[in-house]
């Protein structure tokens, strides 16, 4: 086992050219040893002269993106230490160097107080895991977002949940001497980690800040696949489908890379530090290869997608000003979000209050009980109504091993909601008189009817012949568009909140206990979401029987029926992509159009609009993107090969032995062949972009790298 931590590491300097450098393995500059990204910029690679002073517009062209998370599978337990078990090659690829991180922890791991979220609950952050005999509760990462290549000095160890501390140090060190203007940060707790990021970095070694100034621009943004579990003021500020110069990118390239590493964490958990770090830079060095080995074929495979899938942008000025306003700045009115709020059953029961106190003044107020109007007996027939279904749903929970205390329970809530139900319906009989003589006229003896069976009979039920005043129905009609607005929130907020729990679960839930317990959340969640789904259907029914008395029309545009296949989170379901995937109507719904102005009107269609546009501006950006990175992969590879040509060409510090100078001799040359080899591949199979391009875009954006591509070929 220690020969092949040797072998590794021997390799990975070879591969590096140390053994080409008169330092040798001592010489080694941190993270010099790690397989960089051939897609991303990478100054003095593979980015074209003058890219420092290129214009505003085309600036976001040379961005790095970089995709921030967490692994908890990666533990490590207190085995040995790194005294017995020192890395052999600290801080030369992926991970931080050991002693400045953990000085560093120890350091200001006191002084980094982590403010309560104002999101959802982030389990990851506030939760303190148990790190019993663990010296390693899992790493944190840094990755390149688009193309899932780890960073050079990107990885550390966590020792209690995903501390800022940590995670602080890992982005601040990958990026040290990084010169770009252009970043965006993809993390799934970005809209609170970056709140105080700056007010930390001042507090930290002057090595780790980086530069901030007007014309260097830092965006933070959350993974598509861990948007929906954020509260909604974060699912368009800090979304990738609306903002700007981000392209297709989904910001969940760390998820990926776990799949790959995950398989060894058993194995390195319990390993000593050293063992532990230099097997898990050999595994990310490998996947790096692989993904650089493969660009080729990976940025064909996107650009086919991004010219299939790409639509032309909508022009309408005004929505398209307030929408560049709010993308240069984020403190502007959002776009995205409604100005004009739908009615809730609350506002409407006070408007009806409100109008009671004016009829009364006005003496012409609808009154037949001393206590009682009649909008307040339409109310809590509502509020009896929702009872019922609630005790419905408790009671069926009752099984045949429930204690005497659930049953008794239970049975408390029927006796007074039945003893509710029995005074409302003496005061329902004096506003609809005709009710009184069709319950005592029926034969059946409803006495032993449980609470939550008894019909109430509102106005919405009343059938013909049976007389009802108009004004009840009107009433009823008010209360039960909020409801049905009502319902709808309901259901949004249980899809939210059950789509976060899924992802805590599948994430951070270990074990048989953890995962019954979450299992048995989510199904409270899912009991709630029926109950609103059930609201939902009881409303619009009720709206459909009085829309035919009133003459209603035009009201189901705005209150369709809710299928069980329309029940689906905002993400959409498990056979939709992000790009492609198909949004409920739930999560569109903005109120009764009956009750639309012409502003509130409008205020709807610019919310579409800007999101159909800010759909097609990524799918173009996509496009002009990926154009960027192949015309960086050529000239990367070129730029490497050119290296290893020097390598060969600068070996005059080897002393005079043949066998070593041919062998150096040699291995430059295989590298160098080889990167010419990568590069003429990705030439081949990218020979007709340009042209699929040119027809997809009608615009000359090709660069002259790929221009130049010869395409005469089969």
């Amino acid at each position: 086992m220690r020969m092949v931590r040797e072998y590794r590491h021997i390799k990975m300097l070879k591969r590096s050219g140390r053994g080409h450098d008169p330092l040798g393995a001592v010489g080694t500059k941190p993270g010099e040893c790690a397989v960089l990204c051939p897609a991303c910029p990478q100054p003095g690679l593979n980015l074209p002269p003058g890219w420092e002073n290129a214009p505003s517009s085309k600036r976001w062209l040379y961005s790095l993106f970089l995709g921030i998370d967490a692994n908890f599978r990666l533990k490590r337990k207190h085995v040995s230490n790194s005294s017995v078990d020192p890395t052999l090659g600290d801080g030369m690829s992926y991970f931080v160097e050991r002693k400045p991180f953990v000085d560093f922890l120890n350091t200001f791991g006191d002084l980094i107080i982590q403010d309560p979220s104002t999101c959802s609950n982030h389990k990851a952050v506030d939760a303190e895991r148990s790190n019993k005999g663990l010296a390693a509760t899992g790493v944190g990462t840094v990755d390149c977002a688009r193309h899932d290549v780890k960073r050079p000095r990107s990885v550390g160890d966590l020792q209690k949940s995903e501390r800022y501390i940590n995670m602080d140090y890992l982005y601040f060190t990958t990026l040290e001497g990084t010169p770009l203007n252009e970043l965006v940060i993809s993390y799934d707790i970005a809209c609170q980690w970056s709140v105080k990021l700056w007010e930390r970095m001042k507090k930290y070694p002057h090595r780790l800040h980086i530069g901030r100034n007007n014309s260097r621009s830092i965006v933070f943004l959350v993974p598509k696949f861990h948007l929906p579990a954020h509260i909604m003021a974060c699912q368009t500020t800090f979304s990738f489908n609306f903002n700007a110069h981000v392209g297709r990118t989904d910001g969940e390239a760390p998820e990926r890379g776990w799949s790959h590493i995950n398989p060894v964490a058993t194995s390195t958990r319990e390993m000593g530090p050293g063992s532990r770090q230099d097997t898990l830079d050999n595994h990310f060095g490998d996947w790096n290869w692989k993904k650089t080995s493969l660009m080729g074929v990976s940025l064909l495979r996107k650009i086919q997608t991004a010219l299939e899938d790409g639509l032309g942008a909508t022009h309408i000025k005004k929505w398209k000003d307030e929408l560049d306003l709010w993308q240069r700045d984020h403190t502007q009115p959002n776009p995205f979000e409604p100005c004009y709020k739908p009615l809730t059953q609350n506002a409407i029961r006070r408007e009806l209050s409100e109008q009671d106190a004016s009829d009364m003044a006005s003496g012409s107020a609808y009154i037949l009980h001393e206590a009682v109007s009649a909008s307040q007996m339409i109310t809590m027939g509502l509020d009896l109504e929702d009872q019922q279904r609630h005790l419905v749903v408790d009671a069926a929970e009752l099984g045949p091993h429930s204690t005497d205390i659930q049953k008794t329970q239970i049975q408390i809530r029927r006796n007074i909601l039945k003893r509710k139900i029995d005074a409302w319906i003496t005061v329902q009989h004096l506003y609809i008189p005709s009710l009184a003589m069709i319950r005592a006229q029926s034969t059946q003896d409803h006495s032993d009817d449980l609470a939550e069976t008894i019909s109430l009979i509102l106005p919405s039920s009343i059938r013909q012949p049976t007389p009802c005043d108009p004004r009840l129905h009107e009433m009823e009609w008010k209360l039960r568009i909020p409801q049905a607005n009502d319902a709808l929130d309901d259901l949004r907020e249980g899809l939210r909140l059950r789509a976060y729990l899924y992802i805590d679960k599948d994430r951070f839930q270990r074990g048989q206990y953890h995962n019954t317990r979450s299992r048995g959340i989510i199904d409270r969640v899912q009991v709630k979401i029926n109950a609103a789904v059930l609201k939902y259907r009881v409303a619009r029914n009720a709206l459909l029987s009085l829309s035919g008395i009133l003459g209603k029309v035009g009201w189901e545009i705005e209150f369709p029926p809710l299928l069980d296949r329309d029940v689906k989170q905002l993400s959409g379901d498990d056979t939709e992509s992000e790009g492609h995937r198909s949004l409920s109507w739930i999560w569109t719904h903005l109120g009764d159009k009956s009750q639309l102005n012409e502003e509130r009107l409008q205020d709807v269609l610019r919310i579409e609009w800007c999101k159909s546009k800010a759909r097609a501006d990524r799918w173009s950006e996509e496009v002009q993107l990926l154009l960027e990175e192949m015309r960086r992969v050529l000239q990367f590879f070129e730029s490497m090969a050119d290296k290893w040509d020097a390598r060969a060409q600068g070996m005059c510090f080897i002393p005079k032995e043949r066998a070593i100078d041919n062998g150096l001799a040699a291995y430059s040359a295989k590298q160098a062949a080889l990167y010419r080899a990568l590069k003429a591949y990705c030439q081949r199979i990218w020979r007709f972009v340009p042209r699929f391009v040119q027809l997809g875009l009608s615009v000359e954006v090709v660069p002259p790298e790929l221009a130049s591509i010869n395409d005469d070929d089969d």
